[in-house]
């Protein structure tokens, strides 16, 4: 299953940014994918609105929240045919070739992607399980284990990846620390997650289905991770946001809040089921007809809720 990013020192002491100890309560909501009631509370820094969730559970209670649903779920969105085409031809526009080092590399999904004699593949992934097949499906050399403890020498690479994982992260600013140390001087860091300040996060509020709470640990904004990458010595080439709303998922979520609160209670989105015929004729029709009219409604709300970002190690 997968793990969470853990570090000596996962407590809150502060934000992460500006050093505020005093954080404001911005939302409250459970884990909806599991079907959980617990709350978890996200707070928010009122000098630079970083978003973070408070007192979240440690790494050794961390593996309860994630599990074998949860690994389903990311391997069947990384599994669609096209899924890394995008980020391989946008990597590829910034740097021709050289050492890469892919931040929870996963199976090695991206890296395969990137196998070409101009590359040399490297990885960290927390599961040796997954790290093994990574080192097996694409000869990566693949580091199990804590990101802080992996051993690479200082200017090391070329370019670092992470795609959706740096939000699991409990030490951010630690991270891009390390991320600046590892980078040859012009080398770039791409990534993406989540935009807590996007449109759809907005409209849905708790039942957004990007919050993730509690493995989500930090929610960014563009403006919040320009001002901790610069504070990790990275210079911005873009940050850009783009329109992914998952508001079919946030609506289930909606739905089974209210069902709940009716009385009924149906299996958590997590619980895999086979649909029946008609429940799939009415999901595709949902899809080509209200689906696209609602996502424009939303945007109209604000940014993007996917953000990719680019920065780079200065000579």
């Amino acid at each position: 299953m997968p793990t969470p990013w853990p570090t000596a020192n996962s407590g809150r002491d502060g934000c992460v940014i500006c050093g505020r100890s005093h954080a404001e309560v911005w939302l409250t909501g459970p884990d909806r994918f599991n079907g959980r009631s617990d709350p978890y509370q996200l707070v928010r820094c009122p000098v630079c609105s970083l978003v973070w969730l408070n007192a979240p559970p440690s790494p050794s209670e961390m593996g309860y929240h994630y599990g074998e649903n949860y690994d389903r779920e990311i391997a069947n969105a990384a599994s669609a045919p096209d899924h890394w085409l995008p980020r391989r031809n946008k990597l590829l526009r910034l740097k021709s070739g050289g050492a890469i080092l892919d931040l929870g590399c996963g199976t090695g999904g991206f890296l395969s992607a990137m196998q070409a004699p101009p590359w040399k593949l490297y990885g960290v992934e927390m599961s040796e399980g997954a790290a093994r097949v990574a080192r097996q499906r694409c000869g990566a050399e693949v580091f199990a284990g804590d990101l802080l403890e992996a051993p690479f020498p200082e200017k090391s690479f070329d370019a670092i990846t992470c795609f959706n994982v740096f939000e699991h992260m409990y030490e951010p600013g630690a991270v891009l620390g390390r991320v600046s140390k590892w980078l040859k001087p012009g080398g770039i860091f791409y990534t993406m997650m989540p935009n807590i300040d996007s449109a759809a996060c907005r409209v849905f509020r708790s039942y957004w289905y990007a919050l993730e709470m509690p493995r989500h640990l930090f929610h960014f904004s563009p403006a919040t991770l320009k001002k901790l990458a610069q504070s990790s010595g990275l210079k911005e080439v873009s940050v850009t946001t783009h329109r992914e709303t998952y508001s079919e998922a946030s609506w289930h979520y909606v739905i089974d809040d209210l069902l709940k609160r009716a009385g009924y209670r149906r299996p958590p989105m997590s619980e895999f089921r086979v649909e029946r015929l008609h429940v799939k004729i009415a999901r595709k029709a949902f899809r080509m007809t209200l689906l696209p009219l609602i996502d424009a409604a939303i945007s109209r709300f604000g940014d993007g809720e996917t953000m990719t970002a680019v920065f780079t190690k200065q000579d």
